[in-house]
C-alpha cells in the first residue's frame, strides 16, 4: 500500500480521537443549584488538538504523524459529543458518548489511475460511578473545594478502510476494518470554587490497560468553568490525550500510538 494511502487515513484517523475530551461535569455543584437530593449536569464539548504526532500502521505500512488542526478539520463529516452527571450527596453515576465520523477521497497516479476512499467511524459509551472524597473549603474566603474518584467500563467501536477502485477489470482487496471492544476507565478530579461565576477544574483519566488492544489511554485536562447564567456555564481550558491501540486484521497489523495536546470548548447545563 502506497505511504500516501496510509497518511490519508492516519489524518482521518487522528480527528476521530478528536473528541476525546471527558471534560469535567459537576461533583461540586453549581453556584446556584440545589443540593438536597439529585443534582444533573449535561455537558456538550469539542476538544481540538493543535498538534497530533505519533506513528499509524495500516496493513503493515506505517506513516509518522505531524498533523495541525487544520489538517484534521479538512476531512471531518460529523462529529457529536456529551456528557450527563447526576449526584447525589457524595455518590455520583456519569455517562460518556462520543462519536465522529471521517470520509475522504482521493486519486493516486500510476500506470492505472485510483479512486481511494477513506471511511473512519468512531464511537464509544461509557458509565462510570464516582465518589467524592474531599469537599471542603479553603482561603481566607473560604471558597469550596471537591476531590471525586471515578470507575467503569467503555464501550468502543472504530472502523478504519481504505477502499481502492481502479480501471482495470480487478480492485485491490479492501485494507482495515472493523474493531469493538469494552475496556476499564478509571479517574480522578479536582475543582475549586474561585468566586460565584468561576471554578477551576483539573482531572486524569485512564483507560484500556490492555483490553481490545489498547494498551494505554491517557487524558488530563486543566481549564475553567464560567457561569454567566444561573443554569449554564461555558467550560474551556487544555487537554493533553494519548492512546496506544495495536490489533491485527485481515488486511495486516494496525496500530494507532499518537500523542495530542490543544484547547478544549463546551457548555454545561445544571438542572435538580
Amino acid at each position: 500500500m502506497p505511504i500516501h494511502s496510509t497518511a490519508c487515513i492516519a489524518s482521518a484517523t487522528a480527528l476521530s480521537f478528536l473528541l476525546a475530551c471527558g471534560v469535567s461535569a459537576q461533583s461540586l455543584s453549581a453556584p446556584g443549584q440545589d443540593e438536597e437530593g439529585w443534582r444533573h449536569t449535561l455537558g456538550f464539548y469539542l476538544f481540538t488538538p493543535l498538534r497530533t504526532t505519533g506513528t499509524s500502521t495500516v496493513a503493515g505500512v506505517s506513516a509518522d504523524l505531524d498533523l495541525d488542526l487544520g489538517d484534521v478539520l479538512s476531512v471531518l463529516d460529523f462529529a457529536a459529543a456529551g456528557r450527563y452527571e447526576a449526584w447525589n450527596g457524595d455518590l455520583g453515576i456519569i455517562v460518556d458518548a462520543n462519536y465522529v465520523g471521517i470520509e475522504e477521497d482521493t486519486t493516486l497516479s500510476g500506470p492505472r489511475a485510483t479512486a481511494v476512499n477513506v471511511d473512519v467511524r468512531q464511537k464509544w459509551f461509557a458509565i462510570l460511578g464516582a465518589y467524592r472524597i474531599a469537599d471542603g473549603t479553603y482561603g481566607a474566603n473560604n471558597q469550596r473545594y471537591t476531590v471525586d474518584l471515578q470507575g467503569g467500563v467503555r464501550y468502543n467501536s472504530i472502523r478504519q478502510e481504505i477502499d481502492f477502485t481502479t480501471s482495470g477489470p480487478t480492485n485491490p482487496p479492501t485494507l482495515g476494518g472493523d474493531q469493538d471492544w469494552i475496556e476499564p476507565v478509571i479517574g480522578a478530579r479536582g475543582m475549586w470554587r474561585l468566586n460565584d461565576r468561576w471554578t477551576t477544574i483539573a482531572s486524569l483519566d485512564l483507560g484500556g490497560f490492555g483490553a481490545g488492544g489498547n494498551d494505554l489511554q491517557v487524558g488530563a485536562n486543566i481549564g475553567f468553568d464560567y457561569q454567566p447564567w444561573q443554569n449554564t456555564a461555558i467550560t474551556f481550558g487544555y487537554r493533553f490525550f494519548s492512546v496506544d491501540y495495536s490489533d491485527t486484521l485481515d488486511s495486516g497489523d494496525f496500530s494507532y500510538d499518537v500523542t495530542q495536546h490543544g484547547p478544549y470548548f463546551g457548555v454545561k447545563v445544571f438542572f435538580n
